[in-house]
């Protein structure tokens, strides 16, 4: 099978790894790709945001099927183009994709549907958000309606950080365009958790849960991005409260976009918090999390191809997916600026020494080729990720594998898994 896969950051060279595994591939392209992908792919020059190009590349090669990992080609209508030239696409059309592409949206369907989420309101202007903080009580999230990479969420504890995050939102216009509305909501307490399902418009083949850290610094300090790190299983979660969240919250969510002519086929995957009052979805994405998707790739020993097939056809032939017992884990190496303004341009040593370590797969994100030599080109560059018989094991190679890789400015969350761990070994730390 020719296949396809739109995007050129961590998520998709996790994706195209995979997909190359597959015995019923015969030729993988990526666009736009990266370094790492090259590897395993032919590149085609073409950005993720150009759905005509990437559309009419597909019908002319012929492609079987194309995997769009970035959210903002599946908002544009990227499916929607490739479908209505005869090109099977595993991802969410247009109006399923406002799912993750308007907050507002999401909350207001979740609120139809009875889908547990933190009491909000939405707002047009800097009094609207301010008189809404004030009655749902500090800390209060403000986010972004539209697509913002992961950074379009403040958390304002008081007053003058809720001026400041006002300023942020209508004045200073960092957002731009998606954040002509305000979602303002009441912040919730907890464990976060990602929860991932393959969904072919009716069906779900939920993947085992997984924990990001979204947060630029230890302990969680420092401002959102799009994730410096994740593993699976998510050492959280009990397979009681899995189950209730597929009832609850996974199920209701495929059922409801179907009864709203919105039908879901592509990659479901529900941000939680886990209160006191049972998991709550903090928002819903239409793709493979970032860095979530590649210890879940790891993890995954079906053949991912046939199972990418069936759920673009509108019918998986599987009741499950089959999930190896093996933990894994991936600490993302960044740039001194992320997420605002990262150095760019710096060589990148020490990858082969990374790589030879047992268990350890290197996924490129913001790289690039000067020459022979490899060099930074984005905030969050490369995705160390292990593979080991527990998450204690797995967090360790990752982080003796990310030790090995050198550039000038690279930065790292030393913390990955470890409170999860402590809670759970009573101090051990990874």
């Amino acid at each position: 099978m020719k296949v396809l896969v739109v995007g050129s950051g961590g998520r998709e060279h996790a994706l195209c790894w995979k997909l190359r595994q597959s015995p019923h591939l015969t030729e993988l392209y990526c666009a736009p790709g990266n370094p790492g992908i090259a590897e395993v792919a032919d590149l085609v020059p073409i950005a993720d945001d150009e759905i005509h190009q990437l559309a009419d590349f597909a019908a002319d090669l012929k492609i079987d099927l194309t995997v769009v990992g970035p959210e903002l080609p599946l908002t544009l209508g990227l499916a929607d183009e490739l479908i209505g030239r005869g090109v099977a696409v595993f991802g969410p059309r247009q109006q399923a994709a406002e799912l993750e592409g308007s907050k507002v949206f999401a909350k207001e369907f979740m609120r139809r549907h009875g889908i547990p989420t933190a009491r909000f309101e939405i707002a047009h202007d800097a009094a609207e958000a301010r008189a809404a903080a004030q009655r749902l009580g500090f800390p209060v999230v403000l986010k972004a309606d539209g697509l913002a990479a992961g950074k379009g969420v403040l958390i304002p504890g008081d007053e003058a950080e809720l001026e400041a995050a006002l300023a942020t939102f209508f004045d200073e216009r960092r957002f731009g365009s998606a954040g002509d509305r305000v979602v303002v909501e009441r912040c919730l307490s907890g464990e976060e958790v990602s929860f991932l399902a393959l969904c072919d418009g009716e069906h779900l083949l939920p993947l085992p849960p997984c924990k990001d850290y979204k947060r630029l610094e230890d302990d969680d300090r420092g401002p959102n991005t799009g994730g410096m790190g994740a593993h699976s299983p998510s050492a959280v979660l009990s397979s009681g409260v899995g189950a209730s969240i597929i009832e609850r919250i996974m199920k209701p969510a495929v059922a409801g976009m179907a009864a709203e002519n919105r039908p879901f086929a592509g990659v479901l995957y529900a941000g939680l918090m886990l209160t006191s009052e049972g998991p709550q979805v903090l928002e819903f994405n239409v793709r493979f999390g970032d860095p979530e998707a590649q210890p879940l790739l790891m993890r995954l020993e079906d053949d991912l191809l046939p199972v990418l097939v069936q759920g673009a056809q509108g019918r998986f032939e599987t009741p499950r997916l089959r999930i190896r017992k093996a933990a894994a884990a991936c600490v993302v190496l960044a740039s001194r600026g992320y997420p605002q303004k990262p150095v760019k341009g710096e060589p990148i040593q020490g990858l082969e020494a990374a790589r030879a370590h047992p268990g350890v797969e290197v996924f490129h994100a913001g790289t690039a080729r000067a020459g022979a030599q490899l060099i930074t080109a984005g905030g969050r560059v490369l995705g160390v990720c292990a593979s080991g018989v527990q998450l204690l094991d797995a967090l360790r190679r990752a982080y003796v594998a990310a030790a090995e890789i050198h550039w000038p400015s690279k930065i790292l969350r030393r913390d990955v898994g470890r409170r999860v761990l402590e809670r759970a070994t009573g101090g051990s730390r990874a």
